[in-house]
């Protein structure tokens, strides 16, 4: 219903409207769409998650969220069976069954299931990394990356557990690692409902159900869909230099 409504909306001559954007200049019929579109250039998400603390621009885009956490699937696909909180996800959903990535990259041209993946991806290509470790060389994009990367050659674990002592590098791995005391596991995969402590170990988790595999050996080709494995794999190579 709101998208008929835009739809009817946007038919009128701009000239009937009499609420204008000063950053962009564009024109609305209503006080209440305007502001709503003055947050999509401040980044305001007035609409907050009680359980995870997600924010959101609209509330409607909460109540389809706050599902996830409810279990409240009511989007179902006519082929599997499968159910979804939210109708978006039902969508991403029925592209595995096509085998559709609908998604490209206008730089690359690699294509993806989601858009959340693609726009991942996109940061590739139009980040720069101007901030340099003197120690390893690795760079970052701003300088307080660099300082938080900098503790891992100094030992340095500022961030301490309260429950059982155990130190970490930054905040937010404290945080996470706190959960594991609580058991909270705010973050449900959509696709198959198992939950996470966070938001990484979610993504990770995704990567199962697209198939993907974003980290490639350089030296054989090899991909692996987490990190971790593709160390472990590197050191059969290290093993084979040795050998010779």
């Amino acid at each position: 219903m709101r998208k008929y409504i835009k739809m009817m909306e946007d038919m009128i001559d701009t000239r009937e409207r009499p609420f204008h954007c000063d950053i962009c200049d564009k024109r609305f019929l209503r006080i209440t769409h305007l502001t709503e579109h003055i947050r999509t250039h401040t980044g305001a998400k007035p609409y907050s998650c009680e359980v995870c603390g997600k924010g959101f621009l609209y509330i409607s885009h909460l109540t389809e969220h706050i599902r996830t956490h409810t279990g409240d699937k009511s989007f179902s696909c006519e082929i599997c069976g499968k159910a979804f909180a939210r109708k978006d996800c039902l969508r991403n959903h029925k592209a595995t069954h096509s085998n559709e990535k609908p998604h490209h990259c206008e730089i690359c041209g690699k294509a993806f299931t989601k858009k959340y993946y693609l726009r991942n991806h996109q940061a590739i290509h139009s980040v720069e990394k101007t901030h340099y470790c003197e120690i390893c060389g690795k760079a970052f994009t701003c300088r307080g990356y660099l300082s938080k990367h900098k503790l891992v050659h100094t030992g340095q674990r500022p961030y301490k557990c309260d429950t059982c002592g155990k130190e970490f590098l930054q905040n937010a791995n404290l945080k996470t690692h706190k959960l594991t005391h609580t058991g909270v596991k705010p973050y449900p995969c959509e696709t198959c409902t198992k939950t996470f402590s966070s938001k990484s170990d979610l993504k990770k988790h995704e990567l199962v159900h697209t198939g993907e595999k974003p980290f490639h050996c350089e030296i054989c080709g090899k991909a692996f869909s987490i990190k971790s494995n593709l160390k472990k794999h590197k050191f059969i190579h290290i093993k084979e230099t040795l050998a010779q």
